[in-house]
C-alpha cells in the first residue's frame, strides 16, 4: 500500500455522512412543502362546499360556515377551523355565497408561525 492510500483512508464514511444530512434536509423540505400544499387544498374544497352548503334554496351563509368547519375539523386540526366567516356578494351580476377561510401555514408540521392563508369559496345562490 502506498502512502497516498492512507491518506484516502475513511473519507467515504465523511461523505456519506454529509451528503445523507443534505439529502435528510432536502427530503424533509420537499415533505414540508407537500404537507402545505395538501393544507391549502383540503381548506379551499371545504370552503366551496361550505359555500355551495350555504347557496342551497332555504339555506343560509352562517349554515354554510358552520358545514365548513365541520369539514375542516374532520380532515385537519380544529385549529384551522376558527377562522371562517361567511357572507354574501355579486359576482357577474348574480348573487353568491362567500365563505373565507383564515388560517395558518403550517411551518413544522401541522403547527403555523406567521404567515396565513386566506382562502375564499364562492357558490351561485339558489332561487335567483
Amino acid at each position: 500500500m502506498s502512502r497516498g492510500d492512507d491518506r484516502e483512508r475513511g473519507s467515504a464514511v465523511a461523505e456519506f455522512a454529509m451528503v445523507a444530512a443534505l439529502l435528510s434536509v432536502l427530503f424533509l423540505g420537499v415533505l414540508q412543502v407537500a404537507f402545505t400544499m395538501h393544507v391549502r387544498n383540503t381548506l379551499i374544497s371545504c370552503a366551496a362546499e361550505g359555500a355551495r352548503y350555504g347557496a342551497r334554496l332555504g339555506s343560509s351563509p352562517a349554515e354554510g360556515a358552520d358545514r365548513t368547519r365541520e369539514l375542516i375539523a374532520a380532515s385537519l386540526a380544529d385549529s384551522y377551523a376558527s377562522g371562517v366567516s361567511a357572507g354574501t356578494g355579486v359576482a357577474g351580476g348574480v348573487e353568491v355565497v362567500v365563505v373565507r377561510v383564515h388560517a395558518p401555514v403550517p411551518v413544522l408540521g401541522i403547527y403555523g408561525v406567521g404567515a396565513d392563508f386566506d382562502l375564499v369559496g364562492r357558490a351561485f345562490q339558489e332561487g335567483q
